[in-house]
């Protein structure tokens, strides 16, 4: 869907390249503008992160602090459609890459800059990781113990989903610019796509002091709520809508708890404590069994390396391949996903493209070539 289209990314660790990747899934074409030590991310995780999100890209480094290299990526700046980077704000106008820059090689282009906190608020030069804005925004509170105590997240949802937001604000900048001819300017806060996800909390917050937002799906009713099986793994009820819920009563034989659909998930409820009872009769495989049959919206709490299996063991929607050693996950369904992605590339490989070389086959990816 944006084959044509050249964008040219400046970014580090996750969120510029996440965007970036979705945005090469998706038929662009992607250049990655390294400095001489590579991305950071290469040195991360045994490079396997790196490897997972700059698939389908290509990589030249350079010293933009060298005229001679800055020269050849300001060539590739003016063929381009989209600019990506994610340095401090004011690093890349220091660089003479700003947009201001940009937009005198380029008036067509369509700049992104993905920052914490955005280019110009009162946070802007702070240093801050993932942790530091889900802390800031509400989303952190959202996550707690039975004490009260927040929970430390194993995913950096503020770079995830701030990479989405940056995904969706490029696209349709793209398609603005089809009707316009004009391209823009796009800041994109890190912050700002939590934000937006902590809409509901902030509304119910507001309007009634309740800070967990919509109670009924805050497991305080037993109908929408995680209980424990027998062998101390945990299921996930659903049944929020009465038919989910009378079909759960019915086949576990207790249509008595069908009035109790909405009460309080707590031990002072006799009803919440007969349901924890009963989950605790069945393994967690005895309980997937009774889900596949009963349509209660009832589903098993997976690891990361069953969900892993599970998905990639759809036939009819395969967003995870494995094969031998190597896996791939998708940031869309396409039946043939898998045979368009190729590999990260090795750092420098297409330094062809600063000298203004068009690509050969012996320089192409090969697709799905992970040596």
């Amino acid at each position: 869907m944006l084959e044509g289209v050249k964008i040219i990314d400046f970014s580090h660790y996750l969120p510029g390249p996440f965007a970036s990747l979705r945005l090469a899934d998706l038929g662009a074409e992607v250049v990655k503008i390294e400095p001489k030590t590579g991305d950071m991310m290469r040195k991360l995780a045994d490079d396997c992160i790196f490897e997972a999100n700059n698939k389908n890209k290509r990589s030249i480094t350079v010293d933009l602090k060298n005229a001679q290299d800055a020269d050849a990526v300001r060539q590739l700046i003016s063929e381009a459609d989209v600019i990506i980077e994610s340095f401090r704000p004011g690093v890349m106008k220091r660089l003479g890459l700003g947009y201001e820059d940009v937009y005198a090689l380029n008036p067509a282009v369509v700049y992104c800059s993905i920052s914490g906190y955005g280019q110009h608020s009162r946070y802007a030069s702070f240093g801050s990781h993932d942790l530091n804005y889900m802390a800031l925004t509400g989303m952190l509170a959202q996550f707690k113990d039975e004490s009260g105590r927040p929970v430390h997240p194993t995913i950096t949802l503020a770079d995830l989903i701030g990479s989405m937001h940056a995904v969706e604000q490029i696209i349709a900048a793209l398609y603005a610019r089809e009707r316009t001819g004009k391209g823009r300017y796009i800041d994109i806060a890190l912050v700002d796509g939590l934000l937006s996800m902590m809409t509901n909390h902030f509304v119910v917050e507001h309007y009634t002091g309740q800070k967990n937002g919509i109670p009924v799906l805050a497991g305080t009713i037993l109908s929408y709520h995680l209980y424990e099986t027998k062998d101390g793994r945990y299921m996930a009820l659903a049944a929020l809508e009465p038919h989910f819920w009378r079909n759960f009563c019915h086949a576990v034989e207790k249509p008595a708890w069908f009035e109790g659909h909405l009460s309080v998930a707590c031990d002072d409820n006799p009803l919440f404590l007969e349901i924890k009872q009963l989950f605790r009769t069945k393994t967690l495989q005895q309980w997937i069994a009774f889900a596949e049959q009963v349509d209660c919206c009832l589903a098993p709490v997976l690891e990361t390396d069953e969900a892993k299996t599970w998905f990639a063991n759809n036939p009819h929607r395969k967003m995870i391949h494995i094969e031998n050693d190597r896996i791939e996950v998708a940031t869309r369904y396409d039946e043939h996903f898998f045979t368009k992605r190729t590999r990260a590339p090795k750092l420098n490989e297409h330094e062809h493209l600063l000298r203004g070389e068009s690509e050969n086959d012996e320089r192409s990816i090969k697709y799905c070539d992970n040596a």
